[in-house]
Parts: C-alpha cells; sequence; structure tokens
C-alpha cells in the first residue's frame, strides 16, 4: 500500500494513519481491501441469504455497537441469464407450451406454471434429445484428440468415448479448489464401484473443470479425477472433458440427468451451475449451502446432509442407492420414468424466475442503486 499509493494521502493531505486506517481492522496492523470496502461503500451484500448471514457474522466486530443480524450487509442471491443457458431444444418446447412472450418477463413466476401441463413425454424426448448431442459432444472431441494429437487409449477411455448414453449420468462441473471436493465421492471406492456398476441400473460420473494455475491443492485434485476416469476400474464408467470453458458447461448443464455439488459448507457463496442446470431440467443433489438453500423445496432434487466428509460422502451414497437410481430406473409402459418427470419439472418451476439475471437486476436497483428510502444518498 505504502509503495503504490503513498501520493494518494500526500495529494489529500492527510496522514499515512488516517488513510491506511480506513482499511485496518480494530487491534491490528493488516491492511484489508473487504475492510476497505466496507466503509467506503455506500451498501455491501452477499449473494445468497447464506452468505448474508455469513458475512454478517464474519464482519460483526467492526460493528461493535449493532446485533449482528443489524450488520449492514444485505444479501441478494445471484441468477443466471436465462436466455444465455437454455438450451435451444428447451427453448423450443418452453415456446410451444408457455405464453407467447415468456422469455421478455420470464422473471414473473405465474408463466412457469404452464410446466406442469407439457407432456411427460415431450418433455423426456427432449431431454434425451439433449443427452444424446452431449454424448456425440463428448465423443467427438476424444476423437479429434486422437486423430490430431495420437494420444493414447486410456487418455481416450478417461475423455468419455466409452460412455453409456442411457445410464444415469451425474455432472460435476466447477472449478477445483479443494472447498468444492471433487472426490469426496470417491472417499468408499469399493460402494461407488458397486453403484456405477450396477448392470440393470448403471451410473455414470462427468467431470469437467480447471483449477487455477497457482493452487497446487486444487491441480492435485484434478489429477487424482482424471486418473480415476483412466483406471480399468472406473474407465467407462467415469470421464473427464479437459478444456473446460462456456461450450462444454452448456453441454453439460443440459444433458446430464443429476448436476452434482458437494462443496464444504459454508464456504460456497452461492453457486450458479445448479442453477443453469435446473433451468434445462437436470436435477441437482447438493449440500445445503450457498443458492441451494433458497432454491431446494423438497420437490426438485435432493440434500446431501452430513457435517464431515465421510458423512457427506455416506450421504451421496445413501441418496444414489435409495432414491436417485431407483426413480430413474422406473418407467412406465412408454419407457418414461413419470416421476423424475415431475422433479424435472419442479426444477425449472422453481428455478427460472427466482434465480434468473432479470430479477436479480432488478433486486439490485431497488435495493442498492437506487433505493426508495433515500439511503442510497451521495455521501
Amino acid at each position: 500500500m505504502e509503495d503504490h499509493f503513498r501520493h494518494l494521502w500526500e495529494e489529500m493531505n492527510v496522514s499515512r494513519e488516517e488513510l491506511l486506517g480506513i482499511g485496518t481492522p480494530p487491534d491490528s496492523k493488516t491492511f484489508s481491501m473487504t475492510v476497505l470496502a466496507l466503509n467506503t461503500s455506500r451498501k455491501a451484500n452477499g449473494v445468497s441469504r447464506k452468505h448474508g448471514e455469513v458475512s454478517r457474522r464474519m464482519w460483526h466486530f467492526l460493528y461493535p455497537n449493532v446485533e449482528e443480524d443489524a450488520v449492514p450487509i444485505i444479501a441478494i442471491t445471484n441468477g443466471v441469464h436465462v436466455p444465455t443457458w437454455l438450451s435451444g431444444p428447451m427453448v423450443k418446447l418452453l415456446s410451444k407450451h408457455l405464453k407467447e412472450d415468456w422469455s421478455q418477463v420470464h422473471d414473473n413466476q405465474a408463466i412457469w406454471e404452464k410446466v406442469f401441463d407439457i407432456p411427460d413425454e415431450e418433455l423426456w424426448k427432449t431431454h434425451i434429445g439433449l443427452k444424446s448431442r452431449m454424448f456425440r459432444f463428448v465423443r467427438e472431441r476424444a476423437r479429434r484428440r486422437w486423430m490430431t494429437e495420437q494420444i493414447t487409449p486410456n487418455q481416450v477411455v478417461a475423455m468419455g468415448s466409452l460412455l453409456d448414453p442411457h445410464a444415469l449420468t451425474l455432472g460435476f462441473a466447477r472449478r477445483f479448489a479443494t472447498y468444492k471436493r471433487a472426490t469426496l465421492i470417491f472417499r468408499d471406492i469399493e460402494r461407488l464401484r458397486r453403484i456405477l456398476h450396477n448392470p440393470w441400473r448403471p451410473v455414470q460420473l462427468l467431470f469437467a473443470g480447471k483449477a487455477h494455475p497457482a493452487d497446487e491443492p486444487g491441480k492435485f485434485l484434478l489429477r487424482q479425477v482424471y486418473e480415476l476416469c483412466s483406471s480399468p476400474e472406473f474407465g467407462g464408467h467415469v470421464a473427464f472433458i479437459e478444456n473446460y470453458d462456456k461450450e462444454v458447461a452448456h453441454q453439460l448443464v443440459s444433458g446430464v440427468d443429476v448436476w452434482l455439488n458437494n462443496p464444504e459448507p459454508p464456504k460456497e457463496a452461492s453457486g450458479t451451475s445448479g442453477q443453469k442446470a435446473s433451468l434445462n431440467g437436470v436435477v441437482n443433489c447438493s449440500v445445503l449451502d450457498g443458492w441451494w438453500c433458497e432454491g431446494y423445496n423438497g420437490r426438485n432434487g435432493w440434500v446431501i446432509e452430513g457435517a464431515d466428509d465421510e458423512s457427506a460422502a455416506n450421504s451421496i451414497y445413501n441418496l444414489l442407492e435409495t432414491e436417485i437410481v431407483p426413480r430413474f430406473y422406473e418407467r412406465d409402459p412408454e419407457d418414461i420414468p413419470v416421476k423424475w418427470v415431475a422433479l424435472m419439472k419442479e426444477a425449472i418451476f422453481s428455478t427460472a424466475a427466482p434465480f434468473s439475471s432479470r430479477r436479480m437486476l432488478k433486486e439490485y436497483f431497488e435495493k442498492v442503486y437506487c433505493p426508495t428510502d433515500g439511503s442510497n444518498a451521495q455521501r
């Protein structure tokens, strides 16, 4: 701070202590950018209700004269841009069954009630088409790498060339930060092997993501996952899509059956990948952290419980064995998983409006940029 901002206190004709004190916590000699931001911002907010609660608890010491609940950090939950993250086939289906101008008013919860009137076979057919498209994308990437870079057969397998388009598919795609616990589902290898290798009700995992170049523990987790993908035990049942980008994300959030999210709570501020998946009828299986604390309603997905890694992993296995796998493979005479489709409809209905960026921006405008109570007046 002294190297780069010394000229500021000289130009402002204030002392070094006065200027640096704005960003220095009480009883500390360490300059904090967060403290600086809180002391100089008109408004502050977390990006989910849970994040707001955690932030008020974390920074309560800056406001010793108020109760924790009164700490001036509000919450505005993140949302996603619905027109961007809805797949083309899903847009076509919704345009057929929702009101004509639905895309222009998609933050209106009432318009999404028509989702429940979509025939099960139409929604399921759309999902199966998106799933097939995703697997074609996965195989084509593997084929191109094989042709252009002469990669090894193990690498071709690790990239998903042997995955079964008809099997229940869980997706995990995000930054490989350690708190997101990418390898949690591998905690009990033998139990997971039995779940994945069930000949009548197979399950498979599709991973994607990147670690920060300076995050060595994150890169180690990524390598662990990749090695499992090419192992004889899990090859063909677990795959990793390399070079994670927006195109890969689009394929996964619309093509997998279940979106797996198991960060270490309460470290997930919001998380938006699960919102993108829900838009497309992909069902979430997540810990109650970030946006899922608000999004989960008991009918649109599952909650991973457990205060530590072992209990959280056991919760995932239990959910797969007793609820997720049976519901996915329970079919009517037309081969439609009616109960699963009900989950898909609820996922779309409960996510599209309340977790849209359109709602989010309106909330920022009303609560932060231009509040009607005059609390945002120029200081």
